[in-house]
């Protein structure tokens, strides 16, 4: 699989955000999870009782980030009906979208005005612009890692947006456009954990990862004496750290991000990002006529327009202390 560039704060950077003493992390990490609906064994009840106590992490301009959506660009008719896809959408009037509303840093739904925004709401929003002439047009499903490739396969959704990872095995069974974004694993503990400062503490431990997610087989590569405990969200994960039922929590290094930025005096990023740097993909059915080829020219259009970069500037870069944008990975380049 190609290697990309990862992109890392510096410790400068950390503490401007006030993430503690956690040591530098990068952007790009692998893995896929999204957070989703409760489930296992925490309870939602006992997931309230946690999170509720969170504070609200940095948010996202609203009148730039809804200033850079119509600057989207607008597909030609010849373009959409060159894609099979493309042209049910088109036909359909609305994108009906796979994603989430919970993720802080890639698509959070904002309560008081009923907006979804984030990096990859961004790019949602700014894809339905792209074959309807307007950013409003689509329609939301709520996924989790376990259930992103099901709502494909069973023709639910259109697409899929979710911090999701393109591995061989689910190219076996979807396709995917991109990738537009990477991602590395990394270790979030409590703030006052002083036995886990890498990887290597890992051994022995109780640690909670997500199901569905690249974290179990990377965790099996890096950690092979860690003691694994999956769970379905993210939520319950934190729920399980947070209570002492695991000491350690791995998964993408940008969803712990987003959990130290609600949360810096209880959780900690340790160590550094590890594990392979895969890139995120945009999930399409299996086969799907025009389908990849048509999305890929969308993020080219969207890259060379200058929008991948004041996309991520606005969700990422603002909230995080950071004033440079990453390049974004080669699209089409991910075996």
């Amino acid at each position: 699989m190609k290697t990309f560039e990862s992109v890392v704060l510096n410790r400068r950077q950390l503490m401007a955000i006030g993430l503690g003493t956690a040591t530098a992390f990068g952007l790009a990490a692998c893995g896929g999870g999204s957070e989703g609906a409760d489930g296992g064994d925490s309870g939602e009840a006992e997931d309230a009782v946690v999170l509720a106590d969170e504070q609200e992490a940095p948010e996202v301009d609203a009148v730039t980030f809804d200033a850079l959506l119509a600057k989207g660009p607008v597909a030609a008719d010849s373009a959409i009906a060159k894609s099979a896809w493309a042209q049910k959408i088109k036909d359909a009037d609305s994108l009906r979208v796979g994603t989430t509303d919970t993720s802080t840093f890639f698509s959070l739904l904002n309560v008081e005005d009923q907006h979804r925004r984030g990096f990859d709401a961004g790019l949602y929003q700014m894809l339905a612009r792209y074959i309807t002439g307007d950013e409003a047009k689509y329609a939301f499903t709520q996924v989790t890692s376990d259930t992103r490739e099901s709502v494909l396969q069973n023709d639910t959704v259109d697409v899929v947006f979710a911090t999701y990872s393109i591995t061989p095995e689910r190219l076996e069974k979807i396709d995917f456009a991109g990738p537009y974004y990477t991602s590395q694993q990394s270790i979030l503990v409590k703030k006052d954990n002083t036995d886990i400062n890498g990887v290597d503490d890992l051994a022995g431990k109780n640690v909670a990862v997500q199901s569905g997610s690249t974290g179990p087989s990377v965790m099996e590569e890096y950690a092979p004496d860690a003691m694994l405990q999956e769970f379905t969200t993210d939520e319950e994960a934190r729920t399980a750290l947070m209570q002492g039922r695991v000491d350690a929590y791995v998964i993408d290094n940008t969803l712990h991000m987003g959990s130290v930025a609600k949360n810096p005096s209880k959780y900690k990023i340790v160590g550094e990002p590890f594990g392979p740097i895969d890139p995120y993909g945009i999930g399409l059915p299996k086969d799907a006529e025009g389908a990849v080829e048509f999305v890929n020219a969308f993020l080219a259009d969207v890259e060379e327009a200058g929008l991948w970069a004041e996309l991520w500037q606005a969700t990422i870069g603002d909230r995080t202390g950071q004033t440079t944008a990453p390049e974004p990975p080669a699209i089409g380049k991910f075996e």
